[in-house]
């Protein structure tokens, strides 16, 4: 059975913003019904698309419609965001975008309201000056939510707008060579043999490497071998800042899908290594990483903010606690986000951060470290979460990263787009041995 791309996409976004389901779940499912590589990336490019420029898409259907589409209607008026999408920012001609839409339609049992759809497509195709935005509110203007753009202007006063365009970027395909089985040089070396384009931007990052354009990692020279991972570069610091050798024993508290575990063990293959996360669906992935990069954990599905269920008594010398949080740092990976996430999310998030924090600070053994990490730009998360840390328990020190700024006190912030890597955050804090303290 032959599936219309456009009718995958529409039910997708619908799913996304109206059913509250993350495009990570909704989409694979929808590939998996194409047999072309061609047309699974197709839709993968209508959904995304969608996704990051959903308030305009939506305001130009509003110049054009006495009303939205309603009920069990909805699927049909993300299709003519779709419709629209496709002729405002991809190459398709527009006979073939808004030909296969309207057929869409029908498939979507919207039989009645293929004239409709045809002709705002074609308004659209004839009236540019739909999409003058200038005048528009800043959430249709940037194409985020508004309450999302207020914090991050009160955040970053001089540079919410280049988050903002940073997050509307399609993000590059990084690369992590794995050092425990192959050099990076001599991998990069096997890149450019099979004619493959990369940079190795990062200084201090050796094993990163960024490509050109993206690839079917599959395909990539010694995927099979587990040379090499997929991996952001702000993720690729995690490891890196949390200074393991192989004498030391390391939790990773919240380790789904396992990159940051696997990157331990690639830079200290003898350590000690405990994974920790609550949801065994996900730790799937984490075996399999491990796995195909020839790595061995000790894999544990269950709560890190509840040791008591868990935790055998042995004291960690190194944690690495990448905490759940808004993921407002990777929306240019995941442009769904900012739909799924609401703002009273955040405090509930930052109350859940300080508790999984305060837990497993106590597993830390005197003159150990703990690397807080997030994949979020929101001070609640992050800095704020810090200094409140440390205002809370005098047996922490904060260790200054190399890479922290004067106007960053409390960690070290990365902004989307930063060296064309995610957003990310880390703070490294050192554990005092109170006891061998000298009273004054």
């Amino acid at each position: 059975m032959s599936y219309n791309i456009r009718t995958l996409a529409a039910r997708s976004c619908y799913d996304v913003v109206d059913q509250g389901m993350s495009l990570s779940e909704v989409l694979p499912k929808a590939q998996a019904l194409l047999d072309n590589p061609l047309d699974k990336a197709l839709l993968q490019e209508i959904c995304f698309g969608v996704m990051r420029f959903l308030p305009q898409l939506e305001a130009v259907c509003n110049q054009l419609m006495s009303k939205p589409l309603v009920k069990q209607l909805r699927p049909l008026q993300f299709l003519l965001y779709v419709g629209i999408y496709q002729l405002k920012f991809m190459r398709i001609p527009d006979h073939a975008a808004i030909s296969e839409t309207v057929d869409a339609a029908r498939e979507l049992k919207g039989q009645s309201l293929t004239k409709l759809i045809n002709g705002v497509l074609r308004n659209v195709q004839r009236q540019p000056a739909l999409f003058d935005f200038d005048n528009a509110p800043a959430a249709v203007q940037f194409n985020h939510p508004g309450w999302l753009i207020t914090e991050l202007q009160q955040a970053y006063p001089q540079q919410w707008q280049q988050i903002l365009a940073a997050n509307q970027q399609k993000a590059p395909l990084w690369l992590r060579v794995n050092v425990a089985k192959i050099n990076p040089t001599d991998y990069a070396a096997a890149l450019t043999r099979d004619g493959i384009e990369y940079s190795r931007p990062i200084a201090d990052l050796p094993a990163a490497i960024k490509l050109m354009q993206a690839h079917d990692v599959t395909t990539l020279p010694g995927y099979d071998a587990g040379w090499f991972s997929v991996q952001d570069g702000a993720a690729q610091y995690a490891a890196t800042l949390l200074q393991v050798d192989s004498s030391q024993s390391v939790l990773d508290a919240c380790c789904a899908p396992g990159g940051k575990t696997c990157h331990i063990l690639e830079l200290a293959p003898q350590a000690d290594v405990t994974a920790v996360d609550k949801e065994p669906k996900r730790l799937l992935r984490v075996h399999e990483n491990l796995n195909r990069l020839g790595l061995t954990a000790n894999v544990i599905a269950a709560d890190a903010s509840e040791p008591d269920s868990w935790w055998q008594g042995q004291l960690f010398d190194r944690i690495l606690l990448d905490v759940p949080c808004s993921a407002s740092g990777v929306i240019r990976r995941h442009p769904d986000i900012r739909w799924l996430r609401k703002k009273a999310d955040i405090a509930a998030l930052a109350s859940l951060q300080q508790h999984i924090l305060q837990q497993c600070w106590a597993l830390l053994a005197p003159g150990g470290t703990l690397l807080y990490a997030t994949c979020s730009v929101l001070p609640q998360e992050n800095s704020d979460q810090i200094s409140y840390f440390l205002q809370q328990n005098n047996d922490a020190k904060l260790d200054i990263l190399p890479q922290q700024l004067a106007e960053q006190p409390y960690g070290w912030q990365l902004l989307p787009g930063e060296q064309d890597m995610d957003g990310f955050f880390y703070a490294r804090l050192l554990k005092t041995d109170l006891n061998s303290i000298s009273p004054k």
